[in-house]
């Protein structure tokens, strides 16, 4: 019986690295920084696929439902990395972005033989999530043949789930099961096989494309500021207190005090210094805007905000 396998351009040997172990140190970086370049363009090509993505993940997430990344290995770990990094950036409710990895926590950190294989495996962690209609689920395999992800895919399909499948196989068979296929052809990997490499990183750079364009559509970011930051750490509230100077002119000082005065929701104390409310006027007012800082205040800053950032 022949591998199912072998035909799969992210399993296929690249010509250009035929000799890398034999390449001095920057040769290697060389030909890594030569074969990184291909995945722009590759990303690139499936620009309307990733914006079609984005636009049925932002309506799912506007309409209560959740955002839901499948993987296994690489693409499990890049799935769960996005969904953490949602809490901290936009202050998402951690229900709202989740992930699902073949192994659970525990391959996080170290690889279990095998568990990618398993089909009903993956059936039964998305029917633990009792998904619904209203939900969005991303399933991430770079090959496209993982059976955990595939049936994870087939069970989310039968609650009527909105289904994104991210491979780097643009002949995956499951162009017609799926609602959008985005398929970046980054070629052979360096070392045959390694979808860390190539792979991994056009995979990163779509999920970071879907979760932002959706965040913003969502009200999350005023201009290109991180309005809906979590201040919970030290940096974070140096960085709420420095979007505070930029958009209301406060000094260093008097940005903490109305920061503290907003119980440190960067958005609610945008809306108090501009019309002058208290608090809770303030969380009134995002609220009737749809959580939207520039609805809210009904003020255009970005010519000032650049001045702020360039005085010329």
């Amino acid at each position: 019986m022949s591998s199912k396998w072998k035909d799969l351009p992210t399993e296929a040997i690249n010509p250009a690295s035929l000799a890398l172990d034999q390449a001095s140190t920057e040769d290697m970086i060389d030909l890594m920084l030569r074969e990184d370049r291909k995945i722009l363009t590759a990303v690139a090509r499936e620009k309307a696929r990733i914006a079609t993505a984005s636009d049925l993940i932002t309506a799912a997430l506007h309409k209560g439902g959740r955002l839901i990344f499948v993987g296994a290995g690489t693409s499990g770990r890049l799935g769960v990395l996005e969904a953490a990094e949602m809490g901290p950036t936009f202050s998402t409710p951690m229900h709202l972005v989740q992930a699902i990895m073949a192994g659970g926590r525990a391959a996080f950190f170290r690889s279990q033989a095998g568990v990618e294989d398993n089909f009903e495996e993956g059936a039964r962690a998305v029917a633990r999530l009792h998904p619904t209609r209203r939900d969005v689920l991303v399933g991430i395999s770079a090959s496209g043949m993982t059976q955990f992800v595939r049936g994870a895919l087939t069970r989310a399909r039968r609650n009527g789930v909105k289904i994104v499948f991210l491979t780097c196989w643009p002949g995956t068979e499951l162009q017609t099961f799926v609602d959008i296929v985005i398929s970046p052809a980054v070629g052979p990997e360096v070392i045959a096989g390694s979808t860390r490499l190539k792979a991994g990183t056009a995979t990163k750079m779509v999920l970071n494309m879907l979760t932002t364009v959706a965040m913003v559509h969502l009200g999350k970011t005023y201009g290109n500021l991180m309005v809906d930051v979590d201040a919970g750490s030290e940096k974070a509230r140096d960085r709420a207190r420095r979007i505070i100077t930029t958009v209301t002119g406060l000094d260093h000082e008097e940005a903490g005090e109305l920061l503290n005065r907003a119980h440190w929701n960067v958005k609610a104390a945008i809306v108090m210094a501009h019309a002058q409310v208290g608090y809770s006027e303030s969380l009134a007012r995002l609220k009737q805007a749809n959580d939207s800082v520039r609805a809210a205040i009904g003020e255009e800053r970005e010519g000032r905000l650049r001045r702020t950032i360039d005085p010329r």
